[in-house]
């Protein structure tokens, strides 16, 4: 099963333990789905990553082990298609990202946009709690 994991899923699963998002990662991490990213979500979770609200939350080291861990083990895409589906352009890199690895799911917080659009193809746009529930954990 493929999956993307949103960018503020994979913030959260750094910050928090034992929640969806902390479960879902470590969930991939024993292989339980496959993962897709890309070049344009590890750099953008490496500018995330160093905003000054989140420094005391996360670990420049932390981080980093996650965008490594990512990169080895991670479908990682280069190169996305054009997509214009979301009422937020900055959203539309991650539906790419499903739509052209014909992801199962793609796991996000962000309500208003993407949650909202329910499905893209294939892709089914669920939160984290629904997407652990999906794994039976």
């Amino acid at each position: 099963m493929r999956v993307v994991l949103d960018t503020g899923i994979l913030i959260a699963a750094l910050i928090t333990t034992d929640t969806p998002p902390a479960l879902i990662y470590q969930a991939w991490r024993k292989k339980r789905f496959e993962l897709i990213t890309s070049d344009w979500q590890l750099d953008e979770f490496r500018r995330v990553s160093r905003y000054s609200k989140l420094r005391r939350f996360l670990k420049p080291g932390e981080a980093g082990n996650l965008v490594n861990g990512l990169r080895l083990q991670a479908t990682v895409l280069e190169v996305l298609p054009t997509v214009d589906l979301s009422p937020d352009p900055d959203d539309n890199p991650v539906l790419a990202m499903a739509k052209a690895s014909q992801a199962q799911y793609l796991v996000t917080g962000d309500k208003r946009d993407l949650l909202a659009l329910g499905t893209i193809g294939g892709t089914h746009i669920v939160t984290a709690r629904q997407f652990v529930d999906a794994l039976g954990i």
